[in-house]
This record gives structure tokens, C-alpha cells and sequence, in this order.
């Protein structure tokens, strides 16, 4: 099978490793430049790594060789503007951790793993019409066509493939842009934070969640709306920068000492979730990851999803006919598998936000997450947290949310009844006071 997959990526350099490895012909074709130059290493918002991209990763045998290029993270240190910090572990067990690493780091590393499948960069998917795709460089105007098998739409969020795919057939897509942005921040090594931890700066007007590096230094990533006060549009001067994170984050402004010179010079990225339908066309066209399914990064998921996306389009086209037919099916069976799932992330992913921002300052939010991890050591095999499933399993997204479902009515129950419990016994005693009364 020939296969054109456009945008190189994280999911579509993980897809091109798995298809070259069935002995398919792979090229990649991304507008940007070659990640191997090193071009973006200075501008990458962090990732954390969990159980599916884990397992993705180790199925190309890249997992235990991007080892250096980690650090592990072992639970969620907040930190609160009164200077309380509250630490949470990520899970029950020393297994159960995240690890941090650099997209730059971890994307170069998967070009360099797709050995076998040709690259081409600095040149745009512009046209798709009737299985011919057609590219154009953008500084010559020049055009060339390709005529292959399948064309993997692995062009993101905001995906030239999706729009050529779906145009002029019926499709349901819904974009959600967040009215909150995003900037990059770096916090230098030394800094008085745990270096093994996802250190969280939560406020009612802001938020920062900060990655670690190996060489010590964080990388931490601003949430702020985009207008209003305090926003982006409104932070325009050293002097308003600096009286935002003096009001309302004081104890990360201190780790950062060129503070306001970052956020001028760095520049606002924008949030943004996609559900979309259909995902294929004619046994000729899929999208995988961000093109198919982009979501807010409040879950830590929407990495470990697109390359669970691209485990599962692998088992599908290897379990079906060779052939336009097979092919049809096989992608028809990868949307059935992926979709239910991916929409429920995205819910949860929204939600999360909420809970980074307003939930790690809420003294019964901690509560229930202490209740849960007890619950979870005390029955390991039938109580899972929400998060650990998500993040520490391969359970399906929608199967994980319908179990955490189950247990919540659970707890609440169990709650309720044992606050009747306490009622009753307290107006048991009351009256036995009462009836002793001389």
C-alpha cells in the first residue's frame, strides 16, 4: 500500500513508524521545517506521558532509548497564594507516574524512528480531489501531485485535509475556542519548587502549570483570558505584567526574575476543541489526532490519544482484506472504535480546566481525591479513580467514565448512609438524655 501522510508530527511520524513496519510505502509531507534541525527546541510547551502514549511508544521500540529525555512526575504540587503548598500523588503505586518531556525532543525523536518512510518539508497539502493529492511549495508556488493508496490526514487542530475531505459531503463539525489563551514561561533550574512533580500556580484571575526538564529548569505555561483585566490584551507593558503576577501569582513571579521580559517577547496561542464527523472517505482518506479530535490540554491526554489513535488504525488496517474495500472498512471500524472515546475526553478535558483553576484551591475537591486513592488501596482491583484510569490504563475513555460513574453513586450512598447513620445515633443518645433527665 502507498500511503501520503500529511503533517509530521507526533501522530503522524508515530503512524508512519507502524506503517513502514508492516512493509507499506510511507512518505510524509509536513509545511514546516525538518524537527531534526532543531528549529523549535526553544518554543515547546512540555507533555506528560502517560500509560497510552507509553504503550504507543514502546510498540515502535522507542520507549526505553527516549529514557534521558524524561522526568518523572509523580503527583500535582499546588501552590497557593497564601504559601501553602498541598502535594497529591498521581497514583497508589510507584508505577503510577507521568513524565514530562519536551514535544521538540519527543517529535524529533519519532522522524528519526520512521526510518524507512520519506520526508518531505516546507511543502503544503493545497488540493484532494479523487484520491490525488496535491502539495505546493510555498515560497516557489510550485505544484506536485501524489496518487496514493491512502492519504492520513495528521495536520492538526485546524487540519487542510479535514476541510478537503469533508467538502461537499454531509459532516457535523463543531469548533470550541476557549476564551482563555496560553503563553510559555520558563522558570530556570534551581528554582525552590520539586523538580518531580507538575507544580500548579492556580488563581481566580489566572493559572500556570509548569513541566520539568532535565537539566532542572521548568517549563511553565500560563493560562490567562485572552480580553479583559487582567488578559493578554491588556497585559501590554513590563509594568502591567509585572503588577498581574505580583496580585494574583506573587509566588511564581519570584522564581522567574526576567519575568516581564518573557511574556512580552513570547508570543499567545490559542485553545481550542474540534469534533468532527466523518473521520474517512471511500477507503481513500482518515484523520488521526488533532485533525480528528483536538482538546483542550487540561487532561494531559490529547498526546496519548492521537498516538493511541495511531495504534488502532494499524490493528484495523492489519485485520482487514488488502484492498479499496478493505481499506474502506478498516477505516469505517477505526471511527467506531475512537470516536465514542474521543468525545468523552474532550468533555472531560474541559472539565479538568476548571478543576486546575478553581478545583486545587477547594478543600473538599482534595478531600474526595484523598477519599479515592484510599479507596483505591484499600481495593485495588475494584476502585479506580477517574484519573488513574484515564492516565495509568488503557481503559477506554467512555468505559472509564461510565466505571468512575458507577462509583460515584457508590460514595455518595455510602455517604448518605452513613450520615444517617450519625443522625440516628445522635437523637438516640438525645433522648436517652432526655429520659434520664430528673
Amino acid at each position: 500500500m502507498k500511503v501520503v501522510v500529511v503533517g509530521a508530527g507526533l501522530a503522524g511520524s508515530m503512524l508512519a513508524a507502524l506503517l513502514v513496519e508492516r512493509g507499506h510505502e510511507v512518505e510524509v509531507v509536513e509545511q514546516r521545517t525538518d524537527p531534526r534541525t532543531g528549529a523549535d527546541r526553544d518554543r515547546s510547551i512540555n507533555l506528560g506521558i502517560s500509560a497510552r502514549g507509553i504503550r504507543a511508544l514502546r510498540r515502535i521500540g522507542l520507549w526505553e532509548a527516549l529514557q534521558p529525555s524524561l522526568v518523572p512526575m509523580r503527583g500535582r504540587a499546588v501552590h497557593l497564594a497564601d504559601g501553602r503548598s498541598l502535594a497529591t500523588p498521581y497514583g497508589t503505586g510507584p508505577s503510577e507516574v507521568l513524565h514530562s518531556v519536551r514535544r521538540a525532543e519527543l517529535n524529533e525523536r519519532l522522524v528519526q524512528r520512521a526510518r524507512g518512510a520519506r520526508f518531505t518539508f516546507g511543502v503544503r497539502c493545497t488540493g484532494l480531489a479523487d484520491g490525488v493529492l496535491t502539495l505546493t511549495d510555498p515560497g516557489t508556488g510550485q505544484t506536485s501531485q501524489r496518487r496514493p493508496d491512502l492519504v492520513v490526514g495528521a495536520d492538526g487542530a485546524f487540519s487542510t485535509v479535514r476541510r478537503l475531505l469533508q467538502h461537499g459531503r454531509p459532516a457535523d463539525h463543531r469548533q470550541q475556542v476557549l476564551e482563555w489563551g496560553y503563553k510559555e514561561l520558563t522558570v530556570p533550574p534551581g528554582a525552590s519548587i520539586p523538580l518531580e512533580a507538575l507544580n500548579v500556580w492556580p488563581s481566580a484571575h489566572g493559572l500556570v502549570v509548569a513541566h520539568p526538564n532535565p537539566d532542572g529548569s521548568h517549563t511553565g505555561t500560563l493560562f490567562l483570558p485572552h480580553e479583559g483585566e487582567p488578559g493578554f490584551s491588556s497585559l501590554d507593558t513590563p509594568g502591567a505584567a509585572l503588577a498581574f503576577f505580583r496580585e494574583h501569582l506573587p509566588r511564581f513571579a519570584a522564581l522567574v526574575p526576567d519575568l516581564a521580559d518573557q511574556f512580552l517577547a513570547r508570543p499567545v496561542g490559542h485553545l481550542v476543541t474540534v469534533r468532527t464527523a466523518p473521520w474517512h472517505a471511500e477507503g481513500r482518506v482518515v484523520l488521526v489526532g488533532d485533525a480528528a479530535h483536538a482538546i483542550y490540554p487540561f487532561y494531559g491526554q490529547g498526546m496519548n490519544a492521537s498516538l493511541e489513535d495511531c495504534l488502532v488504525l494499524d490493528e484495523c488496517l492489519a485485520s482487514h482484506p488488502e484492498g479499496a474495500a478493505g481499506r474502506a472498512a478498516a477505516l469505517a471500524a477505526f471511527q467506531q472504535r475512537r470516536k465514542p472515546h474521543t468525545d468523552v475526553l474532550a468533555e472531560l478535558s474541559a472539565q479538568n480546566f476548571v478543576e486546575l483553576r478553581d478545583g486545587t484551591r477547594s478543600p473538599l475537591r482534595l478531600a474526595r481525591s484523598r477519599a479515592d486513592h484510599t479507596l483505591s488501596r484499600l481495593f485495588p482491583r475494584r476502585w479506580l479513580p477517574l484519573y488513574t484510569m484515564v492516565s495509568h490504563t488503557t481503559i477506554p475513555y467512555g468505559d472509564a467514565l461510565r466505571r468512575a460513574r458507577r462509583q460515584d453513586r457508590a460514595f455518595a450512598a455510602a455517604a448518605l448512609t452513613a450520615s444517617t447513620a450519625v443522625v440516628g445515633i445522635g437523637a438516640a443518645a438525645l433522648a436517652s438524655l432526655r429520659r434520664e433527665r430528673p
